[in-house]
């Protein structure tokens, strides 16, 4: 009696091994873009936050009689200009209650960068004072 042997071929294998050669290759370009719509999303997230954060301490400033240099939002005091809004970077991040270490931002003068950005001037959500202050959002090279 002959056994019959069980396996793959020599050949079976090397195609299995050219098929996933080829899948891969066009795996790894889609994975990497996918981390940079990542990035630019956080980005456009972070400057929506930022403006409704703006919004809602200029609305406690108004509501408590639309005077004083602080307000106070989730027992934080925040201080404001003269025209209620906050002002500076840092204190719409005390607004924001985001604390730009470890929670995956940047905080660099006026601007928040997502981490992993190899450009962050170029991938941003940014404090511009004024009245009333806006957030510009970029996000041209969030690689």
């Amino acid at each position: 009696m002959q056994r019959r042997q069980a396996g793959f071929t020599l050949i079976e294998l090397i195609s299995v091994i050219v098929i996933l050669g080829i899948l891969s290759a066009f795996a790894i370009p889609r994975f990497a873009n996918l981390e940079v719509q990542a990035r630019q999303a956080s980005a456009e997230g972070l400057g929506g936050a930022m403006r409704s954060a703006l919004a809602l301490v200029h609305a406690v400033w108004l509501a408590n009689g639309g005077s004083g240099t602080t307000v106070t939002m989730e027992n934080q005091a925040i201080n404001v200009d003269t025209n209620g809004y906050p002002s500076s970077a840092t204190e719409l991040a005390n607004a924001l209650t985001v604390n730009p270490v470890g929670n995956g931002y940047s905080l660099s003068g006026s601007a928040f960068s997502p981490d992993g950005a190899t450009a962050p001037a170029s991938c941003k959500a940014e404090f511009v004072a004024g009245n009333p202050p806006t957030i510009n959002v970029v996000t041209t090279d969030c690689n």
